[in-house]
């Protein structure tokens, strides 16, 4: 409550694990999170989808995660991924991609190499 960041004790998270900036931060209870990983302000990390695809986000190594991001629903975002700001990613995310937008779309294959 005091910083504005919800990460539940089950939910699991990698080494090196780094939050740019306290508050609005929320992770469900199930998230997933590699290693190496940034989250900025204002993310959210959910479950989202119905039936079979109902579930929550796994996160590979190496993601970095712009401010005011929502990643929902059962997806895997793969390693050295960037998520650009203001972003909803709601699909399956490759290696290496550059994703932005609502929803996100691939931008480039830059990876988050200098981000993270």
């Amino acid at each position: 409550m005091t910083t504005g960041i919800s990460i539940p004790a089950s939910a699991q998270i990698g080494h090196s694990f780094y939050i740019g900036h306290f508050g609005g931060i929320i992770l469900n209870a199930k998230t997933s999170i590699g290693n190496n990983c940034n989250l900025s302000q204002g993310v959210t990390i959910g479950v989202s989808g119905q039936g079979e695809n109902r579930g929550v986000p796994k996160i590979g190594n190496n993601v970095y995660v712009g401010t005011n991001v929502v990643i929902a629903g059962n997806i895997m975002i793969a390693d050295n991924v960037l998520i650009g700001a203001c972003s909803l990613v709601n699909t399956n995310v490759a290696a290496n991609n550059v994703m932005l937008g609502v929803p996100a779309v691939k931008i480039s294959e830059k990876s988050s190499e200098g981000y993270v």
